[in-house]
């Protein structure tokens, strides 16, 4: 009998998670869990588990450790400086990360400060680098995984227009403000009460007022 091969990747929400697969008599126990890849901004850890009847491989990944302080460097840039010191083509250069490539997301490719040289320094950043820099989505294994707002991978949650995770909207209400009038549209000035401890989301121009959400 052979072992299932379905899915070779799992996303688990804690170390003591467990699916029904676990019960699977031709898998072995899964392994001890690896050290956060990062000791802050989401990185990953991982656990192996072996077939017994065959050469597969099951992979179970978790979101671990907490958010880096403000003045943390950012750690696609950690990657790219880790190779001031290498040689490229005879050549030492400062590297500073490449954002953004929608084509290779998670391909470490950075360009040398005061030259037009962007090159690929490493097929695949370290786990836990994020795919872009405007959202939360994480590079595992040298693919884009999806994160949601709930910092669990795999998800689709996604903020509401109030700014709650995985909301439908209804906690927040709409109060409208006045632009002042006699100034130049880039010098307009808008002003909006919240209730203690809200905050304003979801300005929107509406006519002669202006339109606002506090949370």
């Amino acid at each position: 009998h052979l072992c299932d091969r379905r899915a070779s990747q799992d996303f688990r929400t804690s170390r003591n998670a467990r699916s029904d697969e676990d019960k699977d008599s031709n898998w072995d126990a899964w392994g001890s869990w690896s050290d956060c890849s990062r000791t802050c901004g989401g990185g990953a850890s991982y656990s192996l588990r072996r077939c017994l009847t065959g050469s597969d491989v099951r992979v179970a990944f978790l979101l671990c450790s907490q958010d880096c302080p403000p003045d943390a460097e950012d750690f696609r840039a950690q990657q790219c400086s880790a190779y001031n010191d290498v040689q490229y083509q005879g050549r030492y250069y400062e590297w500073l990360p490449r954002y953004n490539d929608p084509a290779v997301p998670c391909a470490l490719k950075c360009h040398a400060r005061g030259h037009n040289l962007v090159v690929e320094l490493a097929p695949k950043v370290l786990d836990g680098t994020r795919c872009s820099t405007d959202s939360l989505d994480m590079c595992i294994s040298g693919i884009c995984q999806a994160v949601g707002c709930d910092r669990r991978l795999g998800s689709s949650a996604r903020e509401d227009s109030c700014g709650v995770c995985a909301g439908n909207g209804s906690t927040c209400r709409l109060v409208r403000g006045q632009s002042k009038s006699h100034v130049s549209p880039e010098k307009s000035r808008f002003q909006i009460h919240c209730p203690v401890g809200a905050g304003p989301t979801g300005l929107q121009a509406a006519g002669p007022g202006t339109g606002a959400s506090c949370r």
